[in-house]
């Protein structure tokens, strides 16, 4: 275990044990469990607002049947499809998820897919459908990032700053203060939850919410992303820090050029209403 402390922030050095307890000579991971309480959160909240959006409760049961153990899959084929060089030799450590290795963009394009197809699949409007589930995926990061914390992972570099976390190695040797990028993360994501919940009661064009919590995240996302040590790369490129650019300008621009067609279409059908045209009887 390593030991943790918050000096800037009067927060005296302890230690987290990532194993929660045994069972069977299996080791339970805090992890695990924190990622499970973060789907439970998402769903009991979905369940309680689904009636307000005209969507069944059994839809969200169903759903989340399908969206958990997909996300789960595609963070983990994400991973090693960048991490293959540690995998070629040994393949069956591919399905060794309690060794860690899971990557966000995976779940979340996973997720994607799979709301996708059950909207279609159960007749839902898809836009509908993403903009009243997509925040409920901002909260769950948020909970979730926390169990970096509890795996004392995903932190950024070397720091001064007054919030800074230092973290004791477990030899004792080496001592480091560094960003706590699990942190910003999930404050980040905590806001752009509570913002898409109040737009989402506002919004008029269908897949806005969605579209501007792609533009949020990769906006944080990509701040955070250049913060840390341990990014998935690609060539010299960080893997997550590049999506989180393209979907922040991509998306950024579907939100103008819907909206601009939004008011032209609007004016057009004001001016029908302010000259009305009769037919030549």
């Amino acid at each position: 275990m390593s030991r943790i402390a918050f000096p800037g922030l009067g927060i005296g050095e302890f230690s987290i044990n990532p194993v929660a307890f045994t069972i069977f000579g299996r080791e339970i991971y805090w992890y695990g469990i924190i990622i499970s309480f973060a789907f439970l959160i998402c769903i009991g909240l979905a369940l309680r607002d689904a009636k307000k959006f005209g969507i069944k409760q059994d839809d969200i049961i169903d759903f989340a049947l399908f969206v958990i153990p997909a996300a789960v899959i595609g963070a983990r084929l994400y991973y090693v499809a960048f991490k293959w060089e540690e995998y070629a030799q040994n393949p069956l450590e591919i399905f060794a998820i309690w060794n860690g290795g899971l990557g966000i963009y995976g779940a979340i394009l996973a997720a994607i897919i799979t709301a996708y197809i059950f909207a279609k699949r159960r007749k839902l409007s898809i836009l509908k459908f993403f903009d009243f589930a997509v925040p409920y995926l901002a909260l769950g990061q948020a909970v979730g990032r926390w169990g970096n914390f509890v795996n004392t992972e995903a932190y950024g570099t070397q720091t001064n700053l007054p919030w800074r976390m230092e973290i004791t190695a477990p030899d004792e040797i080496s001592t480091i203060s560094v960003h706590p990028t699990f942190l910003y993360e999930s404050l980040w994501n905590l806001g752009v939850f509570i913002l898409l919940i109040w737009y989402r009661k506002r919004n008029k064009l269908p897949g806005e919410v969605f579209f501007l919590y792609m533009v949020l995240y990769g906006c944080g996302r990509f701040w955070i992303e250049g913060l840390r040590i341990d990014s998935l790369m690609l060539g010299g490129f960080r893997v997550s820090q590049l999506l989180a650019g393209v979907f922040a300008v991509s998306l950024a621009l579907v939100i103008l050029i819907r909206r601009k067609r939004a008011a032209v279409l609007s004016e057009t059908d004001g001016r029908k209403a302010d000259n009305p045209t009769s037919l030549d009887k």
